[in-house]
């Protein structure tokens, strides 16, 4: 499989890759069978990966990781040229991958979900949605601490893409730990089960456009985000300022 080049956001590394390109490469895994990775990582998992070491694993053995926020799509352009005309948003991605085309019945696992309903929800609106696309099986936890499914419980259902929605970054320490066993396509798409359910709006496309995103969120849930914002944005923007001005300055490693 011929993957894009990936470059160094500030040292998690990001595949330059579109929806167009990002699609086709899950679908040709997904059709196939075969163990594939992606996460869809803004800028919480760089400022995550830095400060924990199995995440930081987790995302050094994905296939792909793509530019979820467009801070990190800036910063891709500004320091490797990169060129790239829009983020890769993982919930849009993951509207792609499920439009198809589908030659035929694509089989889909589900696991996680906030609550029943809200997985519940999610799952009805994919199989309401999508044509072809059929959900084979779902796993949910008892309790957000454990993660209790086993890649052969998934292979069981015989799956196109597993869709994970756990949260980051335990949804993709999960996917690290089972990738190499499950046949099939995995996503880290924890926003998406919110979103396609209806348990969360989405930001309006202005602030999705100019990073702002985080604000919209905060603003619905600030008691359990003020504090991850107020850390990842301030790190993030002064590790961006850092690396910005050594390669103003010619100083790259």
């Amino acid at each position: 499989m011929n993957l894009p080049r990936t470059v160094d956001v500030l040292g998690l590394k990001y595949s330059v890759t579109d929806y167009k390109a990002a699609t086709d490469l899950v679908l040709k895994a997904a059709h196939e069978k075969r163990h594939f990775s992606l996460y869809a990582l803004p800028v919480h998992g760089v400022i995550e990966r830095r400060r924990d070491n199995e995440f930081a694993q987790a995302c050094d053995s994905a296939t792909m990781i793509v530019p979820d926020g467009q801070p990190i799509r800036w910063m891709m352009n500004w320091l490797h040229d990169a060129n790239l005309a829009d983020r890769v948003y993982g919930p849009t991605l993951l509207r792609h991958v499920l439009l198809g085309p589908h030659t035929e019945e694509f089989r889909v696992y589900v696991y996680g979900g906030r609550t029943p309903a809200v997985q519940q929800a999610f799952i009805d609106h994919i199989e309401t949605t999508y044509t072809n696309v059929r959900v084979c099986g779902r796993y949910r936890e008892d309790s957000a601490d454990v993660q209790t499914l086993t890649a052969a419980m998934v292979n069981a259902t015989q799956p196109n893409l597993v869709l994970v929605g756990l949260g980051c970054p335990k949804q993709e320490k999960w996917i690290a730990q089972q990738q190499h066993d499950i046949s099939a396509a995995l996503m880290g798409v924890g926003a998406a089960f919110s979103f396609f359910s209806g348990d969360q709006k989405t930001a309006p496309g202005w602030m999705q456009d100019f990073g702002l995103e985080w604000l919209f969120r905060l603003g619905q849930e600030p008691r359990r985000l003020w504090q991850r914002y107020l850390y990842t944005n301030s790190l993030f923007v002064l590790l961006a300022i850092g690396a910005l001005a050594k390669h103003t300055l010619g100083l790259k490693k």
